[in-house]
Protein backbone atom coordinates (compact mmCIF):
# COMPACT_ATOMS: atom_id res chain seq x y z
CA UNK A 1 0.00 0.00 0.00
CA UNK A 2 2.72 2.37 0.97
CA UNK A 3 4.55 1.51 -2.27
CA UNK A 4 1.25 2.35 -4.29
CA UNK A 5 1.30 5.41 -2.92
CA UNK A 6 4.76 6.36 -2.84
CA UNK A 7 4.45 5.65 -7.14
CA UNK A 8 1.31 7.98 -7.25
CA UNK A 9 2.92 10.94 -5.32
CA UNK A 10 6.33 10.48 -7.82
CA UNK A 11 4.28 10.74 -11.15
CA UNK A 12 2.08 13.58 -9.41
CA UNK A 13 5.23 15.36 -8.63
CA UNK A 14 6.93 15.06 -12.20
CA UNK A 15 3.60 16.11 -13.86
CA UNK A 16 3.69 19.02 -11.63
CA UNK A 17 7.61 19.51 -12.70
CA UNK A 18 6.32 19.26 -16.33
CA UNK A 19 3.70 21.14 -17.00
CA UNK A 20 5.17 24.10 -14.83
CA UNK A 21 5.72 27.48 -16.75
CA UNK A 22 9.26 27.35 -17.36
CA UNK A 23 10.73 25.17 -19.80
CA UNK A 24 12.64 22.72 -17.39
CA UNK A 25 13.37 19.70 -18.90
CA UNK A 26 12.07 16.04 -18.30
CA UNK A 27 15.27 14.93 -16.38
CA UNK A 28 15.37 18.10 -14.05
CA UNK A 29 11.50 17.36 -13.10
CA UNK A 30 12.09 13.94 -12.48
CA UNK A 31 15.22 14.89 -10.21
CA UNK A 32 12.39 17.43 -8.59
CA UNK A 33 10.27 14.73 -7.64
CA UNK A 34 13.32 12.33 -6.50
CA UNK A 35 13.91 15.27 -4.46
CA UNK A 36 10.11 15.72 -2.92
CA UNK A 37 10.08 12.03 -2.83
CA UNK A 38 13.55 12.06 -0.31
CA UNK A 39 11.38 14.64 2.24
CA UNK A 40 8.40 12.08 2.09
CA UNK A 41 10.52 8.89 2.70
CA UNK A 42 12.42 11.05 6.06
CA UNK A 43 8.55 12.25 7.19
CA UNK A 44 6.98 8.52 6.74
CA UNK A 45 8.62 7.37 10.57
CA UNK A 46 6.59 10.47 11.73
CA UNK A 47 3.41 9.59 9.76
CA UNK A 48 3.83 6.33 11.13
CA UNK A 49 3.87 7.55 14.78
CA UNK A 50 1.20 9.39 14.29
CA UNK A 51 -1.08 6.87 12.72
CA UNK A 52 0.34 4.69 16.25
CA UNK A 53 -0.68 7.34 18.50
CA UNK A 54 -4.39 7.98 17.02
CA UNK A 55 -5.27 4.01 17.12
CA UNK A 56 -4.29 3.66 20.62
CA UNK A 57 -5.96 6.56 21.75
CA UNK A 58 -9.19 5.33 20.06
CA UNK A 59 -8.49 2.12 21.49
CA UNK A 60 -8.12 3.48 24.64
CA UNK A 61 -11.25 5.31 24.56
CA UNK A 62 -13.48 2.37 23.10
CA UNK A 63 -11.54 -0.08 26.08
CA UNK A 64 -12.42 2.78 29.09
CA UNK A 65 -16.16 3.53 27.22
CA UNK A 66 -16.57 -0.72 27.43
CA UNK A 67 -14.62 -0.45 30.94
CA UNK A 68 -17.79 1.81 31.85
CA UNK A 69 -20.43 -0.30 31.51
CA UNK A 70 -18.72 -2.87 33.88
CA UNK A 71 -17.01 -1.16 36.22
CA UNK A 72 -19.40 2.07 36.87
CA UNK A 73 -16.79 4.45 35.50
CA UNK A 74 -14.27 4.95 32.44
CA UNK A 75 -10.75 3.07 33.30
CA UNK A 76 -8.08 4.46 31.66
CA UNK A 77 -4.62 3.29 30.79
CA UNK A 78 -2.09 4.59 33.98
CA UNK A 79 -4.24 6.95 35.27
CA UNK A 80 -7.38 4.40 36.08
CA UNK A 81 -10.75 5.66 37.02
CA UNK A 82 -9.10 9.45 38.17
CA UNK A 83 -10.13 11.46 35.07
CA UNK A 84 -13.59 11.19 36.83
CA UNK A 85 -12.77 11.43 40.34
CA UNK A 86 -11.27 15.02 39.10
CA UNK A 87 -14.48 16.02 37.07
CA UNK A 88 -16.82 14.71 39.93
CA UNK A 89 -14.50 17.31 42.29
CA UNK A 90 -15.16 20.45 40.06
CA UNK A 91 -19.29 20.04 40.82
CA UNK A 92 -20.66 18.43 43.48
CA UNK A 93 -18.80 15.16 44.58
CA UNK A 94 -21.24 14.19 47.10
CA UNK A 95 -23.74 13.74 44.16
CA UNK A 96 -21.30 12.82 41.67
CA UNK A 97 -20.40 9.14 44.19
CA UNK A 98 -24.38 9.17 44.44
CA UNK A 99 -24.86 8.80 41.09
CA UNK A 100 -22.41 6.35 40.27
CA UNK A 101 -23.57 3.97 43.69
CA UNK A 102 -26.81 4.26 42.18
CA UNK A 103 -25.93 2.99 38.53
CA UNK A 104 -23.83 0.46 40.70
CA UNK A 105 -26.30 -1.70 42.73
CA UNK A 106 -25.09 -0.05 46.05
CA UNK A 107 -21.46 -0.70 45.59
CA UNK A 108 -18.21 -0.45 43.17
CA UNK A 109 -14.42 -0.85 42.90
CA UNK A 110 -12.89 2.87 42.23
CA UNK A 111 -9.51 2.16 40.38
CA UNK A 112 -6.81 4.94 41.14
CA UNK A 113 -3.59 5.40 38.76
CA UNK A 114 -1.49 2.83 38.85
CA UNK A 115 1.42 2.81 41.43
CA UNK A 116 -1.26 4.99 43.76
CA UNK A 117 -3.18 4.50 47.00
CA UNK A 118 -6.15 5.46 45.16
CA UNK A 119 -7.80 1.83 45.05
CA UNK A 120 -11.19 1.55 47.27
CA UNK A 121 -14.27 -0.27 47.28
CA UNK A 122 -17.19 2.30 47.97
CA UNK A 123 -20.22 0.70 49.30
CA UNK A 124 -23.59 2.44 50.49
CA UNK A 125 -25.19 -1.31 51.12
CA UNK A 126 -26.45 -1.36 55.02
CA UNK A 127 -25.66 -5.28 54.82
CA UNK A 128 -21.78 -4.18 53.84
CA UNK A 129 -22.45 -1.63 56.63
CA UNK A 130 -23.33 -3.74 59.11
CA UNK A 131 -20.97 -6.37 58.59
CA UNK A 132 -18.08 -3.44 58.25
CA UNK A 133 -19.37 -1.64 61.98
CA UNK A 134 -20.21 -4.97 64.01
CA UNK A 135 -20.14 -8.15 62.49
CA UNK A 136 -16.15 -7.90 61.54
CA UNK A 137 -15.97 -4.81 63.39
CA UNK A 138 -12.18 -6.37 64.59
CA UNK A 139 -10.99 -6.93 60.67
CA UNK A 140 -12.27 -3.25 59.32
CA UNK A 141 -10.29 -0.65 61.53
CA UNK A 142 -9.45 2.37 60.49
CA UNK A 143 -6.05 0.99 59.45
CA UNK A 144 -2.65 3.10 58.24
CA UNK A 145 -3.55 4.60 55.30
CA UNK A 146 -6.30 6.74 57.18
CA UNK A 147 -4.49 7.45 60.01
CA UNK A 148 -1.63 8.60 57.93
CA UNK A 149 -3.43 11.10 56.00
CA UNK A 150 -5.51 12.22 59.28
CA UNK A 151 -2.69 12.29 61.69
CA UNK A 152 -1.05 15.88 61.18
CA UNK A 153 -4.79 17.08 62.54
CA UNK A 154 -6.21 14.11 64.36
CA UNK A 155 -3.66 12.63 65.85
CA UNK A 156 -3.71 9.57 67.95
CA UNK A 157 -7.29 10.70 68.95
CA UNK A 158 -10.56 8.99 69.38
CA UNK A 159 -11.56 9.18 65.46
CA UNK A 160 -7.96 7.98 64.10
CA UNK A 161 -7.18 5.36 66.41
CA UNK A 162 -7.73 1.53 66.73
CA UNK A 163 -6.78 -1.11 69.44
CA UNK A 164 -5.83 -0.12 72.89
CA UNK A 165 -5.48 3.53 72.29
CA UNK A 166 -9.07 4.04 70.76
CA UNK A 167 -10.35 1.71 73.83
CA UNK A 168 -8.77 3.56 76.42
CA UNK A 169 -10.23 6.89 75.27
CA UNK A 170 -13.78 5.58 74.39
CA UNK A 171 -13.95 3.59 77.76
CA UNK A 172 -13.07 7.25 79.59
CA UNK A 173 -15.77 9.52 77.53
CA UNK A 174 -17.93 7.03 78.15
CA UNK A 175 -18.16 7.02 81.93
CA UNK A 176 -18.00 10.39 81.65
CA UNK A 177 -20.40 11.47 79.47
CA UNK A 178 -22.55 8.98 81.51
CA UNK A 179 -22.64 10.37 84.66
CA UNK A 180 -25.84 12.22 86.23
CA UNK A 181 -23.25 15.38 86.75
CA UNK A 182 -21.93 15.46 83.15
CA UNK A 183 -25.35 15.32 81.85
CA UNK A 184 -27.09 18.01 84.23
CA UNK A 185 -24.03 20.34 83.35
CA UNK A 186 -24.56 20.02 79.83
CA UNK A 187 -28.50 20.72 79.96
CA UNK A 188 -27.84 23.96 81.86
CA UNK A 189 -24.81 25.18 79.12
CA UNK A 190 -26.78 24.84 76.33
CA UNK A 191 -30.05 26.79 78.00
CA UNK A 192 -27.42 29.24 79.52
CA UNK A 193 -26.05 29.89 75.87
CA UNK A 194 -29.30 29.98 73.95
CA UNK A 195 -30.62 32.47 76.12
CA UNK A 196 -27.73 34.45 77.20
CA UNK A 197 -26.13 34.60 73.69
CA UNK A 198 -28.22 33.08 71.38
CA UNK A 199 -30.99 34.77 71.59
CA UNK A 200 -30.15 38.28 72.28
CA UNK A 201 -27.64 38.10 69.12
CA UNK A 202 -30.89 36.68 67.07
CA UNK A 203 -32.64 39.84 68.16
CA UNK A 204 -30.29 42.11 67.57
CA UNK A 205 -29.79 40.70 63.73
CA UNK A 206 -33.97 41.21 63.65
CA UNK A 207 -34.01 44.74 65.03
CA UNK A 208 -31.30 45.74 62.66
CA UNK A 209 -33.05 43.73 59.33
CA UNK A 210 -29.66 42.71 58.06
CA UNK A 211 -29.31 39.11 56.57
CA UNK A 212 -26.38 37.41 58.96
CA UNK A 213 -24.66 34.08 58.28
CA UNK A 214 -27.04 31.39 60.61
CA UNK A 215 -24.15 28.56 60.35
CA UNK A 216 -21.29 30.74 61.57
CA UNK A 217 -23.86 32.05 64.56
CA UNK A 218 -24.58 28.10 65.38
CA UNK A 219 -20.76 27.01 64.52
CA UNK A 220 -20.32 29.29 67.45
CA UNK A 221 -23.25 28.66 69.68
CA UNK A 222 -21.60 24.70 69.43
CA UNK A 223 -18.02 26.01 70.23
CA UNK A 224 -18.81 27.71 72.83
CA UNK A 225 -21.03 24.91 74.45
CA UNK A 226 -18.38 22.20 73.57
CA UNK A 227 -15.52 23.77 75.44
CA UNK A 228 -17.65 24.67 78.23
CA UNK A 229 -18.69 21.19 78.66
CA UNK A 230 -15.81 19.37 77.22
CA UNK A 231 -12.53 21.98 79.01
CA UNK A 232 -14.21 23.60 81.55
CA UNK A 233 -13.69 26.91 79.74
CA UNK A 234 -15.70 29.92 78.14
CA UNK A 235 -14.36 30.87 74.89
CA UNK A 236 -16.80 33.71 74.47
CA UNK A 237 -17.13 33.19 70.81
CA UNK A 238 -21.35 33.83 70.67
CA UNK A 239 -21.18 38.05 71.23
CA UNK A 240 -23.07 40.59 69.94
CA UNK A 241 -21.03 41.50 66.84
CA UNK A 242 -19.63 38.30 66.22
CA UNK A 243 -15.84 38.90 66.30
CA UNK A 244 -13.96 36.85 64.12
CA UNK A 245 -12.47 33.67 65.78
CA UNK A 246 -9.30 32.55 64.12
CA UNK A 247 -9.47 29.10 65.47
CA UNK A 248 -12.71 28.27 63.63
CA UNK A 249 -11.73 29.45 60.18
CA UNK A 250 -8.60 27.58 60.67
CA UNK A 251 -10.10 24.27 62.08
CA UNK A 252 -12.68 24.42 58.72
CA UNK A 253 -9.34 24.96 56.48
CA UNK A 254 -7.49 22.21 57.85
CA UNK A 255 -10.49 19.63 57.90
CA UNK A 256 -10.86 21.16 54.18
CA UNK A 257 -7.04 20.73 53.28
CA UNK A 258 -7.07 17.38 54.90
CA UNK A 259 -10.08 15.54 52.72
CA UNK A 260 -7.87 16.40 49.75
CA UNK A 261 -4.92 14.12 50.65
CA UNK A 262 -7.96 11.33 50.68
CA UNK A 263 -8.96 11.94 47.11
CA UNK A 264 -5.05 12.96 45.40
CA UNK A 265 -2.31 10.22 45.18
CA UNK A 266 -0.01 9.83 48.50
CA UNK A 267 2.96 10.87 46.60
CA UNK A 268 1.84 14.54 45.39
CA UNK A 269 0.54 15.15 48.46
CA UNK A 270 3.80 13.91 50.29
CA UNK A 271 5.83 16.21 47.44
CA UNK A 272 3.47 19.09 47.86
CA UNK A 273 4.15 19.04 52.07
CA UNK A 274 7.47 18.72 51.64
CA UNK A 275 7.86 21.80 49.49
CA UNK A 276 5.26 23.59 51.54
CA UNK A 277 3.00 24.36 48.28
CA UNK A 278 -1.15 24.83 47.56
CA UNK A 279 -3.07 22.77 49.82
CA UNK A 280 -0.18 21.06 52.38
CA UNK A 281 0.59 25.08 52.77
CA UNK A 282 -2.55 26.21 54.03
CA UNK A 283 -3.02 22.49 55.94
CA UNK A 284 0.21 23.24 58.03
CA UNK A 285 -0.76 27.18 58.25
CA UNK A 286 -4.43 26.04 59.89
CA UNK A 287 -2.53 23.66 62.12
CA UNK A 288 -0.71 26.07 63.89
CA UNK A 289 -3.64 28.00 64.55
CA UNK A 290 -5.56 24.60 66.03
CA UNK A 291 -2.47 23.75 67.79
CA UNK A 292 -2.07 27.26 69.83
CA UNK A 293 -5.57 26.95 70.75
CA UNK A 294 -5.63 23.47 71.90
CA UNK A 295 -2.41 23.74 73.88
CA UNK A 296 -3.44 26.68 75.40
CA UNK A 297 -6.63 25.41 76.42
CA UNK A 298 -4.73 22.36 78.13
CA UNK A 299 -2.30 24.78 79.83
CA UNK A 300 -5.42 27.27 81.44
CA UNK A 301 -7.08 23.58 82.50
CA UNK A 302 -3.89 22.61 84.16
CA UNK A 303 -3.12 25.92 86.20
CA UNK A 304 -6.77 25.46 87.34
CA UNK A 305 -6.47 22.26 88.21
CA UNK A 306 -3.43 22.63 90.44
CA UNK A 307 -4.27 25.94 91.84
CA UNK A 308 -6.15 23.68 93.88
CA UNK A 309 -9.70 26.01 94.39
CA UNK A 310 -12.27 23.45 95.29
CA UNK A 311 -14.73 25.23 93.08
CA UNK A 312 -12.39 24.64 90.31
CA UNK A 313 -11.15 20.92 90.81
CA UNK A 314 -14.87 19.88 91.02
CA UNK A 315 -15.73 20.90 87.57
CA UNK A 316 -17.25 17.51 85.54
CA UNK A 317 -15.59 18.37 82.37
CA UNK A 318 -13.52 15.84 79.70
CA UNK A 319 -10.17 17.57 79.46
CA UNK A 320 -9.47 16.92 83.46
CA UNK A 321 -10.98 13.46 83.37
CA UNK A 322 -8.48 13.05 80.61
CA UNK A 323 -5.73 14.87 82.78
CA UNK A 324 -6.15 12.03 85.12
CA UNK A 325 -5.35 9.21 83.30
CA UNK A 326 -2.28 7.46 83.48
CA UNK A 327 -0.27 5.35 80.88
CA UNK A 328 0.66 1.79 80.80
CA UNK A 329 4.23 3.19 82.87
CA UNK A 330 1.98 5.10 85.58
CA UNK A 331 2.89 8.47 83.80
CA UNK A 332 0.43 11.14 83.00
CA UNK A 333 -0.31 11.60 79.06
CA UNK A 334 1.37 14.04 77.52
CA UNK A 335 0.42 17.71 76.22
CA UNK A 336 0.34 16.47 72.48
CA UNK A 337 -2.07 13.26 73.87
CA UNK A 338 -4.51 16.01 75.16
CA UNK A 339 -4.14 18.21 72.45
CA UNK A 340 -5.53 15.16 70.16
CA UNK A 341 -7.99 14.77 72.66
CA UNK A 342 -9.36 18.35 72.25
CA UNK A 343 -9.14 18.43 68.30
CA UNK A 344 -11.40 14.98 68.23
CA UNK A 345 -13.85 16.45 70.24
CA UNK A 346 -13.99 19.64 68.92
CA UNK A 347 -14.30 18.05 65.45
CA UNK A 348 -17.19 15.65 67.14
CA UNK A 349 -18.91 18.40 69.57
CA UNK A 350 -18.75 21.85 66.88
CA UNK A 351 -19.60 20.75 63.74
CA UNK A 352 -21.72 17.85 63.43
CA UNK A 353 -25.14 19.46 65.85
CA UNK A 354 -24.25 22.83 64.63
CA UNK A 355 -24.07 21.66 60.65
CA UNK A 356 -27.07 19.63 61.05
CA UNK A 357 -28.82 22.61 62.18
CA UNK A 358 -28.17 24.48 59.13
CA UNK A 359 -29.11 22.11 56.87
CA UNK A 360 -32.17 21.83 58.95
CA UNK A 361 -33.38 25.69 58.96
CA UNK A 362 -32.84 25.68 55.00
CA UNK A 363 -34.85 22.80 54.08
CA UNK A 364 -37.58 23.86 56.62
CA UNK A 365 -37.49 27.06 54.56
CA UNK A 366 -38.24 24.73 51.45
CA UNK A 367 -40.65 22.74 52.89
CA UNK A 368 -42.86 25.33 55.32
CA UNK A 369 -45.40 22.19 56.20
CA UNK A 370 -43.19 20.91 58.19
CA UNK A 371 -42.46 24.17 59.77
CA UNK A 372 -45.87 24.31 60.78
CA UNK A 373 -46.49 20.58 61.92
CA UNK A 374 -43.24 22.06 64.33
CA UNK A 375 -44.85 24.99 65.25
CA UNK A 376 -48.47 22.58 66.31
CA UNK A 377 -46.12 20.86 68.67
CA UNK A 378 -44.91 23.61 70.26
CA UNK A 379 -48.50 25.30 70.58
CA UNK A 380 -49.55 21.92 72.56
CA UNK A 381 -46.28 22.36 74.76
CA UNK A 382 -47.37 26.35 75.24
CA UNK A 383 -51.11 25.35 76.26
CA UNK A 384 -50.01 22.42 78.64
CA UNK A 385 -47.93 25.29 80.72
CA UNK A 386 -51.15 27.09 80.71
CA UNK A 387 -49.99 30.66 79.04
CA UNK A 388 -52.41 32.66 77.35
CA UNK A 389 -51.97 34.82 74.33
CA UNK A 390 -52.22 38.26 77.09
CA UNK A 391 -49.52 37.03 78.92
CA UNK A 392 -45.90 38.01 78.80
CA UNK A 393 -44.01 35.00 80.94
CA UNK A 394 -43.84 33.06 77.69
CA UNK A 395 -41.76 35.42 76.10
CA UNK A 396 -38.66 34.25 78.05
CA UNK A 397 -40.16 30.98 77.90
CA UNK A 398 -37.07 28.02 78.69
CA UNK A 399 -37.83 24.30 77.23
CA UNK A 400 -37.50 21.35 79.57
CA UNK A 401 -36.08 18.27 78.91
CA UNK A 402 -39.69 16.61 79.36
CA UNK A 403 -41.15 19.01 76.84
CA UNK A 404 -38.55 18.34 74.49
CA UNK A 405 -38.49 14.77 74.87
CA UNK A 406 -42.40 14.56 74.07
CA UNK A 407 -41.88 16.45 70.89
CA UNK A 408 -41.66 13.53 68.83
CA UNK A 409 -42.47 15.49 65.26
CA UNK A 410 -39.08 17.95 65.87
CA UNK A 411 -37.00 14.83 66.40
CA UNK A 412 -38.25 12.89 62.93
CA UNK A 413 -37.97 16.62 61.43
CA UNK A 414 -34.29 16.41 62.79
CA UNK A 415 -33.53 13.08 61.88
CA UNK A 416 -34.91 13.56 58.30
CA UNK A 417 -31.98 15.82 58.07
CA UNK A 418 -29.69 13.94 59.28
CA UNK A 419 -30.65 11.22 56.82
CA UNK A 420 -30.74 13.66 54.30
CA UNK A 421 -26.89 15.62 55.29
CA UNK A 422 -25.05 13.98 57.32
CA UNK A 423 -22.60 15.59 59.05
CA UNK A 424 -19.76 13.01 57.80
CA UNK A 425 -20.38 12.31 54.51
CA UNK A 426 -17.91 9.78 53.93
CA UNK A 427 -16.39 7.30 56.21
CA UNK A 428 -13.04 5.10 56.02
CA UNK A 429 -12.05 1.39 56.71
CA UNK A 430 -9.58 -0.57 55.65
CA UNK A 431 -9.69 -4.54 55.90
CA UNK A 432 -6.48 -6.72 58.01
CA UNK A 433 -7.43 -9.92 56.04
CA UNK A 434 -9.02 -11.27 53.07
CA UNK A 435 -12.95 -10.80 53.26
CA UNK A 436 -16.13 -11.21 51.34
CA UNK A 437 -19.29 -8.56 51.32
CA UNK A 438 -22.66 -9.83 51.81
CA UNK A 439 -23.08 -8.56 48.71
CA UNK A 440 -20.58 -10.85 46.79
CA UNK A 441 -17.48 -8.23 46.79
CA UNK A 442 -14.40 -9.76 47.41
CA UNK A 443 -12.19 -7.79 49.45
CA UNK A 444 -7.87 -8.67 49.44
CA UNK A 445 -6.26 -7.63 52.79
CA UNK A 446 -5.06 -4.06 52.67
CA UNK A 447 -8.24 -3.25 50.62
CA UNK A 448 -9.59 0.42 51.33
CA UNK A 449 -12.86 0.50 51.69
CA UNK A 450 -15.27 3.94 52.04
CA UNK A 451 -18.81 3.87 52.83
CA UNK A 452 -20.84 6.48 51.47
CA UNK A 453 -23.40 7.95 54.46
CA UNK A 454 -24.87 11.39 52.25
CA UNK A 455 -25.16 8.69 49.35
CA UNK A 456 -27.22 6.63 51.32
CA UNK A 457 -29.53 8.88 52.35
CA UNK A 458 -30.65 9.11 48.48
CA UNK A 459 -30.31 5.36 47.41
CA UNK A 460 -33.95 3.79 46.18
CA UNK A 461 -32.91 0.82 47.47
CA UNK A 462 -33.14 2.05 50.84
CA UNK A 463 -35.59 4.81 51.59
CA UNK A 464 -37.99 4.27 48.62
CA UNK A 465 -38.81 6.93 45.75
CA UNK A 466 -39.57 8.92 47.76
CA UNK A 467 -35.66 9.05 49.28
CA UNK A 468 -34.39 12.84 47.85
CA UNK A 469 -37.96 14.04 49.14
CA UNK A 470 -37.78 15.95 53.10
CA UNK A 471 -40.47 13.53 54.69
CA UNK A 472 -40.23 13.51 58.24
CA UNK A 473 -43.50 11.79 58.28
CA UNK A 474 -41.79 8.24 57.40
CA UNK A 475 -39.57 8.61 61.26
CA UNK A 476 -43.58 8.21 62.57
CA UNK A 477 -45.58 5.38 63.67
CA UNK A 478 -49.10 6.45 64.92
CA UNK A 479 -47.69 9.62 65.68
CA UNK A 480 -44.79 8.35 67.74
CA UNK A 481 -40.87 8.69 66.60
CA UNK A 482 -39.12 5.26 65.14
CA UNK A 483 -35.71 4.68 64.80
CA UNK A 484 -34.15 2.90 62.29
CA UNK A 485 -31.42 0.92 61.45
CA UNK A 486 -27.85 1.82 62.95
CA UNK A 487 -26.76 0.43 59.37
CA UNK A 488 -29.31 2.02 57.77
CA UNK A 489 -29.47 5.33 59.13
CA UNK A 490 -25.51 5.90 59.66
CA UNK A 491 -25.54 9.23 60.86
CA UNK A 492 -24.42 8.20 64.17
CA UNK A 493 -21.83 5.82 63.49
CA UNK A 494 -23.14 2.16 64.69
CA UNK A 495 -21.75 -0.77 66.06
CA UNK A 496 -18.79 -0.81 69.09
CA UNK A 497 -18.09 2.95 67.19
CA UNK A 498 -21.51 3.95 67.82
CA UNK A 499 -21.38 7.83 68.71
CA UNK A 500 -21.30 8.58 72.46
CA UNK A 501 -22.95 11.92 72.11
CA UNK A 502 -25.66 11.18 69.92
CA UNK A 503 -28.58 11.56 73.03
CA UNK A 504 -26.66 15.01 73.58
CA UNK A 505 -26.31 15.70 70.16
CA UNK A 506 -30.44 15.10 69.68
CA UNK A 507 -31.01 17.24 72.92
CA UNK A 508 -28.86 20.05 72.15
CA UNK A 509 -30.83 20.07 68.38
CA UNK A 510 -34.04 19.94 69.22
CA UNK A 511 -33.42 22.62 72.47
CA UNK A 512 -32.06 25.09 70.05
CA UNK A 513 -34.38 24.58 67.03
CA UNK A 514 -37.77 25.10 69.35
CA UNK A 515 -35.94 28.17 70.89
CA UNK A 516 -35.59 29.86 67.40
CA UNK A 517 -38.90 28.59 65.51
CA UNK A 518 -40.81 29.65 68.64
CA UNK A 519 -39.50 33.64 67.96
CA UNK A 520 -38.68 33.72 64.74
CA UNK A 521 -39.50 32.42 61.27
CA UNK A 522 -35.80 32.01 59.51
CA UNK A 523 -35.71 32.65 55.96
CA UNK A 524 -32.86 31.85 53.93
CA UNK A 525 -31.92 35.03 51.50
CA UNK A 526 -33.35 34.38 48.12
CA UNK A 527 -30.71 33.76 45.41
CA UNK A 528 -28.34 32.40 48.10
CA UNK A 529 -26.32 29.27 47.12
CA UNK A 530 -26.46 26.69 49.30
CA UNK A 531 -24.54 23.64 48.69
CA UNK A 532 -22.10 21.04 50.43
CA UNK A 533 -18.57 21.72 50.76
CA UNK A 534 -15.70 19.08 50.40
CA UNK A 535 -14.30 18.93 53.84
CA UNK A 536 -14.68 16.44 56.68
CA UNK A 537 -17.82 17.51 57.96
CA UNK A 538 -20.61 18.81 55.60
CA UNK A 539 -20.59 22.26 55.89
CA UNK A 540 -23.03 24.39 53.54
CA UNK A 541 -20.25 26.22 51.28
CA UNK A 542 -20.87 29.60 50.90
CA UNK A 543 -22.53 29.18 54.67
CA UNK A 544 -26.41 30.22 55.39
CA UNK A 545 -27.53 33.45 54.90
CA UNK A 546 -31.05 34.63 56.59
CA UNK A 547 -33.20 36.98 58.09
CA UNK A 548 -36.03 36.87 60.55
CA UNK A 549 -39.47 37.11 60.85
CA UNK A 550 -40.92 37.72 63.98
CA UNK A 551 -43.16 34.84 65.38
CA UNK A 552 -46.96 36.37 66.14
CA UNK A 553 -47.32 34.80 69.61
CA UNK A 554 -51.29 35.28 68.91
CA UNK A 555 -51.07 32.76 66.12
CA UNK A 556 -48.45 30.24 67.63
CA UNK A 557 -50.80 30.51 71.04
CA UNK A 558 -54.11 29.72 69.15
Amino acid sequence: MHALLLHSITLFLASITMNSGNQTSLSNGHSAATTYLSFFWRLLPDIQILELLVALSIFATLHALRQSKHQGLAVWPVVGMLPSLLLGLRNDVYEWLTAVLRARGGTFTFRGPWFSNLQCVVTADPRNLEHILKIKFSKFPKGKYYRNIASDMLGDGIFNSDGRVWRCQRKTLSLEMHSAEFRSSTIQSISELVHLRLLPVLELAHDNHTPFDLQDVLLRLAFDNLVMVAFGIDPGCLRPGLPEVPFARAFENATEATLLRFVMPTAIWKVLRFFDLGSERRLKRSLKCVDEFAYDLIRTRKKEVESGAEEKTAKSDLLTAFMKLKDDNGMAFSDKFLRDVCVNMILAGRDSSSVVLSWFFWLLNRYPEAEDRILGELRRTIEERGYNSEGEEEKSLVFKPEELKRMEYLQAALSEALRLYPPVPVDHKEVVEDDVFPDGTILKKGTKVIYATYSMGRMESIWGKDCRDYKPERWLKDGRFMSESAYKFTAFNGGPRLCLGKDFAYYQMKFVAASILYRYHVKVVESHPVVPKMALTLYTKYGLKVTLCSRDESKLLK
